[in-house]
């Protein structure tokens, strides 16, 4: 497990708020977040999963287009909106399977290939601007899961190509923006380490090297 971050020094409060586990597909994002949430006993508003499904479900989206800028942007729209309802209802904590960072990074990866960037409509907007401000703030805690090999599993709706170009892309996305964060990748793969390993960052202090 690695820390990175931008100050030579900065320290978790007890009071974190936001914990988003982000990284590429089949990466046990999703698992993570159901142990996490059992354990810290969250739900409705304070649990917020499954927004790319969901959304790609309802407007008719396939995982052919995850180029497409409309459906990152719809996936952005709509996990920001739930992100704000977990905040104003005032929970503790609100635990996030996914940020804005997410579309951004799958914006530039298919732009690799297409060779034409539109991600810049993303960050643009002044939800992922506003986004950004909680996103560096002491409060909200990053968790960027690496790809295991053997985890990955083809269920006809997550991109499951060039998993290392993605990863590098969210530590790329990560540094850019200027938001603290965490890596677990192929040395951390028992779910229950996992866990301990974000819980305990949520109540000590840790500095960031």
């Amino acid at each position: 497990m690695r820390i990175h971050g931008i100050e030579d020094a900065h320290i978790i409060s007890p009071m974190t708020r936001t914990i988003y586990i982000v990284g590429p597909s089949s990466t046990g994002k999703t698992t993570l977040c159901e142990v996490l949430a059992k354990r810290l006993g969250l739900s409705g508003s304070a649990y917020i999963t499954e927004v790319a499904r969901q959304v790609m479900k309802e407007k008719g989206y396939t995982r052919e287009d995850v180029g497409n800028i409309q459906m990152q942007m719809d996936i952005m729209i709509e996990h920001l909106k739930r992100e704000e309802a977990g905040l104003s209802d005032e929970h503790r904590i609100v635990l996030c399977d996914r940020s804005a960072i997410d579309p951004v990074v799958y914006a530039r990866l298919t732009a690799q290939s297409s060779g034409e960037d539109q991600s810049g409509r993303l960050t643009d907007s002044q939800a992922f601007r506003a986004a950004l401000e909680r996103y560096r703030d002491p409060s909200s805690l990053f968790i960027l899961l690496g790809p295991v090999t053997e985890w990955i599993i083809d269920d006809g709706i997550r991109s499951l190509e060039r998993q290392e170009e993605c990863l590098q892309l969210y530590r790329e996305c990560m540094k850019l923006y200027d938001i603290p964060y965490r890596e677990l990748g192929q040395d951390t793969r028992n779910i229950l380490e996992r866990m301990v390993f974000t819980i305990g960052l949520l109540n000590f202090p840790t500095s960031i090297v």
